[in-house]
């Protein structure tokens, strides 16, 4: 007689990113984890399309894209950059809906929200109604980084726990604890303390040697906030001894005629490309990176354990990332530039200084995070059946 197998996780999985790549690069991880333990995802996209991301092991939907009209996350614009009117919301509010319908999730996770995107209520709060409506009722997560974007309009914190209580399940902080607490850039975290789950930090496996090397590696995220670093990077290439081979990564997000301009100015030790898709591999073999402090870079290189020189993304009031390049510069794995006042002759001297230091030591910190996240679904799948 053959057992019967449990029916498997149905995961929708909502996702926006509206300026950098992150957000969509650390849900994609985790939903390709989900998958490879057997569940059913539904990946919901709200950005500019990502070539590679979400992955093909799950079942994409694709809302009509909106961006942020500012670095400061301001409002709201099409792929066109004009601002969106409330009929093109609620025709994306709509499709939203549908997908969750057509899903029939046993479990919604929410990358973000309401920690942040509130930008997304307009949609975000009637998908909550419908989850609550639903029967049966799927269980609620809310998926966030280590360290959160700190709130300086009074009541913000209030109205998320508010929100968490009344709605979500749980809270997935894709964080090591021992790193990085989420009190310490939430400060309300006390009041959800029963609904937090910590998970690692959501970190790809160590990749393979790479198929050509670079002495340096520099990269720009999404490439829609990079392109002061990558000038004067270009411009640091030709004062650091010309034998060395730097590879500028901008991002697919450059505008065109940045990129163009740059490409026109590299010196002939300067490779310049848009993405990588051996990124990590590269960082493997490379001597040294110069990088923002995203998520998924710092990630990167955790696993591979390449020297790093930091500029954290600080426009428009943005905290999380100088919070986790001065955490990682104090454990010694780093160096931390400015990103406002960021000169050629800095980042000269800086990449002198790092390449004098030894390769940073293995860092006692958890990287298994989408593994940990589809355990921790697992579990709840399991209690349901």
């Amino acid at each position: 007689m053959t057992e019967a197998k449990s029916p498997s996780l149905r995961v929708f999985f909502y996702v926006q990113h509206l300026l950098g790549i992150g957000h969509l690069a650390r849900a994609s991880r985790i939903a390709s984890a989900i998958a490879r333990d057997g569940g059913q995802v539904t990946v919901v996209t709200g950005g500019l399309p990502v070539n590679g991301f979400p992955g093909n092991d799950v079942t994409s939907v694709t809302l009509p894209p909106v961006v942020a009209s500012s670095a400061g996350f301001s409002g709201l614009a099409d792929q066109s950059g004009n601002p969106v009117d409330e009929a093109f919301l609620a025709h994306r509010s709509a499709l939203l809906l549908e997908a969750f319908r057509q899903a029939s999730p046993d479990v919604v996770i929410i990358e973000a929200f309401p920690f942040g995107r509130r930008q997304m209520r307009f949609e975000l709060l009637p998908l909550l109604d419908a989850i609550a409506k639903a029967d049966p009722k799927p269980k609620l997560y809310s998926s966030v980084r280590d360290i959160l974007q700190q709130q300086k309009k009074p009541g913000r914190d209030e109205e998320t726990v508010g929100l968490l209580r009344d709605h979500f399940d749980g809270v997935l902080v894709h964080g090591d604890p021992h790193f990085v607490r989420l009190e310490e850039t939430f400060p309300l975290t006390e009041a959800i303390a029963d609904k937090i789950v910590y998970t690692g930090l959501v970190a790809p496996s160590l990749p393979p040697e790479p198929d050509e090397s670079f002495d340096i590696v520099v990269s720009a995220g999404g490439g829609a906030v990079g392109r002061d670093l990558i000038r004067t990077s270009l411009e640091a290439a030709s004062r650091v001894a010309m034998d060395r081979r730097w590879l500028l990564v901008t991002g697919p997000n450059l505008p065109e005629q940045d990129f163009a301009d740059l490409a026109r100015d590299a010196p002939g030790n300067v490779e310049l490309v848009r993405f990588r898709r051996d990124f990590p591999s590269l960082l493997r073999g490379a001597e040294l990176s110069i990088s923002q402090a995203g998520y998924n870079t710092v990630g990167d290189l955790l696993v591979t354990g390449c020297r790093a020189i930091l500029v954290p993304f600080t426009a428009g009031g943005e905290t999380e990332q100088s919070v986790r390049a001065e955490r990682l510069e104090k454990l010694g794995l780093a160096l931390t530039l400015p990103e406002a006042g960021l000169t050629t002759d800095l980042l000269v001297a800086a990449v002198e200084t790092a390449l004098s230091r030894p390769k940073p030591h293995n860092p006692d910190i958890d990287l298994d995070g989408a593994a940990r996240t589809s355990a921790v679904l697992g579990e709840v799948c399991r209690k349901m059946t």
